[in-house]
């Protein structure tokens, strides 16, 4: 994959995610103020564009901060929102666009948010009442002012977010490499030169620590990412985990399964209803989560068409907005908290509770006799625990890591679902399948993996993925995981592996929602790498960031009555 203007371009029309397209007519007069610049507490000026309606107001307003551009007079929202009575201001955020400051990622979005909806509710156009949308970072930036509760901040829409940036940038103590750092290049602000940049080649580059070399210019932010693989006070400065208790704010989260912020999504939402202070606004919690990746709201994702998908997000923004900032009478009252998506039988469903109340999670337990190399060994899966089983074995070579096919990514591979057939015939892939079903089984909300695992080397990675085999044998990932050896104890710092000792794995795999039909059977992949979207474990135990070689390292899975290696699945039960 070549980086490319198209990439960056495409990047971007991804991460807007909001434009419904433009509204023009007698009827939808509105005053346009370009480049209007607000300032910050420590007298840094931003940029923002302005609709104003026509008329004497005062008005509601809708606010979108966002890294990606600002747009003109022509913006879809800005027409759609101003000729229906909202104040709509688009901000570039500090450092971007038209906006003075340094771009610094994460650091300034919470101060700087919360000072612009102040001066916003301080305006004699404005009636004090504030909404806010956008999508990917701009979700960010509506998230991350939210728990110092400005009065006047009354609803947002955040779709495809995030609010914790380690979470971004680390996954199971793996640093999840072509987002982090395809993503950190994009929006750099710097001319990268088409002709000699190849993402594939780049995001090979080591050390990571300076791995803007490769670029031809220093990006500051990114090596502060290496530089903090433990979530510590760098990281506890760029969002607000924990601090859902301080939400006050009706919030409708939008995301996707395969997107890359897809368990984020709804565990944000989760966490402010049970943690809120405000009882009612813990009622006015919403989710909706399609079989999308980054790029929401659409029926083909991936290799595989999703009927009836596509809904009419636009348009339930908008009585989102009507029902909190006007007063209106609109369906967001009977709305239920969580609208999923459930594929394989591919049709929406409303719930009431993450992870469902009626959940029953049940083990499949890892099975062979030592031979589940490639989706030609002899693995198995299925609810017996093991007895007395030959361990699996493989070797993990970091020049040659395993590819990553589809999930959940964003920049330097495919996003979605994807067969990964071809993945399984490699034999450093430990491949586990179930008989065939006789009946549908619904497997929904968060999904892990428990390994018994060893190792030659002092670190090292391993992943897993959970799989729908379909008849005929095409194989379609839904969700996946990793693990860095030196952080599986999460919370009690980095520590190194004793090599040859057998280790318990917990490898988080997110969530999905999806319905194995009738002669379709159910697979768990086992490897040690996922590359680009994680960077390659180099086995050596060095500091990260700091490796020049990758070695070898052979990897045993156990799977007996003393280590019973099995995945936890969220088991639905027929209604």
């Amino acid at each position: 994959m070549k980086c490319r203007p198209s990439w960056l371009l495409n990047g971007l029309l991804l991460l807007l995610l909001t434009a419904q397209g433009p509204v023009w007519s007698e009827e939808s007069a509105f005053t346009f103020q370009k480049n209007v610049m607000i300032p910050m507490r420590d007298g840094v000026e931003l940029a923002a564009n302005i609709f104003l309606p026509q008329g004497d107001g005062p008005f509601p307003a809708i606010l979108i901060r966002s890294p990606y551009g600002k747009s003109d007079e022509k913006h879809g929202d800005g027409i759609k929102y101003a000729s229906a009575g909202y104040a709509f201001i688009i901000q570039d955020c500090r450092g971007k666009g038209d906006s003075k400051g340094v771009w610094d990622p994460f650091r300034y979005d919470p101060q700087d948010g919360y000072d612009t909806q102040d001066w916003i509710s301080k305006q004699s156009w404005s009636n004090g009442k504030i909404g806010t949308m956008g999508g990917s970072y701009v979700g960010y930036t509506q998230w991350a002012p939210a728990p110092f509760k400005h009065p006047a901040l009354k609803a947002m829409v955040p779709i495809v977010p995030f609010n914790n940036a380690y979470e971004v940038m680390y996954s199971g103590g793996a640093y999840q490499l072509a987002l982090s750092m395809g993503w950190g290049a994009m929006v750099s602000g710097l001319p990268l030169d088409p002709s000699k940049i190849k993402l594939e080649e780049a995001f090979k580059y080591l050390p990571l620590k300076t791995w803007d070399d490769c670029l031809g210019h220093e990006i500051f932010y990114l090596r502060d990412w290496i530089a903090h693989p433990a979530y510590d006070e760098y990281w506890k400065q760029r969002g607000i985990d924990n601090r859902y208790a301080d939400i006050a704010v009706p919030i409708l989260n939008i995301g996707g399964w395969y997107d890359i912020f897809s368990k984020a999504t709804i565990e944000m939402i989760t966490r402010v209803r049970q943690e809120s202070q405000a009882v009612a606004i813990r009622r006015n919690q919403f989710v909706i989560m399609g079989p999308w990746d980054h790029g929401v709201n659409k029926e083909k994702v991936g290799e595989l068409e999703f009927h009836n998908a596509q809904i009419d997000l636009g348009d339930m923004q908008f009585q989102w907005f009507e029902y909190w900032l006007k007063g209106k009478d609109t369906p967001v009252k009977d709305w239920p908290p969580y609208y999923i998506y459930v594929m394989g039988i591919n049709q929406w469903r409303a719930e009431y509770e993450w992870p469902l109340a009626r959940t029953q999670y049940t083990n499949y337990y890892l099975h062979s006799q030592g031979k589940a190399n490639t989706r030609h060994g002899d693995g198995s899966l299925c609810v017996i625990p093991p007895q007395n089983e030959k361990a699996d074995s493989f070797v993990y070579d970091p020049n040659n890591p395993v590819p990553s096919l589809g999930g959940n990514n964003l920049v330097g591979a495919p996003a979605g679902p994807y067969n990964q057939q071809k993945i399984e015939e490699r034999d450093d892939v430990l491949v586990y399948t179930s008989g065939m079903l006789n009946e549908p089984l619904e497997v929904t909300g968060p999904v892990k993996l428990v390994l018994y695992a060893a190792s030659t080397a002092p670190d090292t990675d391993f992943t897993a993925k959970l799989v729908d085999v379909h008849p005929g044998g095409k194989a379609y990932n839904l969700c996946e995981g990793i693990i860095r050896a030196r952080n599986r104890e999460a919370g009690k710092g980095a520590s190194l592996i004793e090599p040859g000792r057998i280790y318990q794995y917990e490898i988080d795999l997110w969530v999905t929602s999806n319905v194995f039909l009738p002669g379709h059977r159910i697979r768990v992949e086992v490897s040690s790498s996922n590359f680009p979207r994680f960077d390659r474990n180099p086995n050596s135990g060095k500091e990260f960031g700091t490796d020049t070689e990758l070695l070898k390292a052979t990897q045993t899975i156990y799977h007996n009555e003393q280590y019973p290696s099995h995945i936890v699945l969220p088991v639905i039960p027929k209604s």
